[in-house]
């Protein structure tokens, strides 16, 4: 299969901070399933490590850097900052997707800055350098990366699932209703989608890694287009 990337890899890895001893693991990390075969895996199964990694570093550099936070708001930091949205916008910044495997008749079709492909990609590489250099490159980037997220607001972010329930009880409605939908991809790589559902409003649906995930990624759909329409009274 033909397969192209707009950038080369040495690239990436010098705004990665580490120099490959094994350059074929960023390569996979960079691999999309569309251009994988037999020879060339893709990065599904980096992903998988990836988001274990992040899970870890951003704990620990929270239990850090607020020791007298509870742990109601470590986690309500904690899965803002190892969400999607914010690996997508650190993919951005380091231009991740002119660097993605792709096959050529895929070049047309946006994939390179699709959302989900690219914060599927950035926890592949974070797999990718730490599998290469071990914990300290890995933690190098990421708290590099992530460290200016923490401190664009000095207070915990509210989790959207928790904001959708506060506006519906302070309307005197019943809780939010959380609905799986559909499972898709291999068992170590599922994706989830997940309908929300508040009375007198039609439903939204969000897909995301795990169930959780999924339900927030719904939540906070939701609560975009409820603010929305009081914008628009």
């Amino acid at each position: 299969m033909p397969r192209v990337s707009n950038a080369s890899v040495d690239d990436l890895a010098l705004g990665l901070g580490h120099t490959f001893v094994r350059p074929g693991l960023l390569r996979e990390a960079l691999t999309h399933p569309s251009a994988a075969d037999a020879d060339h895996p893709s990065y599904e199964r980096l992903e998988f490590l990836g988001d274990r990694v992040l899970d870890l570093v951003i704990a620990a550099l929270l239990l850090r850097r607020f020791p007298d936070e509870s742990e109601g708001m470590i986690s309500r930091r904690h899965s803002a900052l190892v969400r999607a949205e914010a690996l997508t916008r650190i993919a951005r910044e380091i231009g991740l997707g002119n660097h993605l495997v792709l096959p050529r008749g895929e070049e047309a079709s946006g994939l390179r800055e699709r959302d989900s492909v690219l914060s599927d990609a950035m926890e592949a590489v974070i797999a990718a350098v730490w599998l290469d250099g071990g914990d300290a490159p890995a933690r190098r980037f990421i708290e590099t990366r992530w460290e200016p997220l923490m401190a664009e607001d000095a207070t915990p972010p509210k989790p959207a699932k928790m904001a959708l329930q506060e506006w519906a009880q302070g309307r005197g409605l019943p809780i939010p209703v959380y609905r799986e939908t559909e499972r898709t991809g291999p068992d170590h790589a599922p994706q989830f989608t997940v309908e929300v559902t508040v009375m007198g409003e039609a439903p939204v649906c969000g897909s995301g890694s795990s169930k959780r995930a999924a339900e927030d990624v719904a939540a906070q759909a939701l609560l975009e287009r409820l603010m929305q329409a009081v914008g628009n009274d």
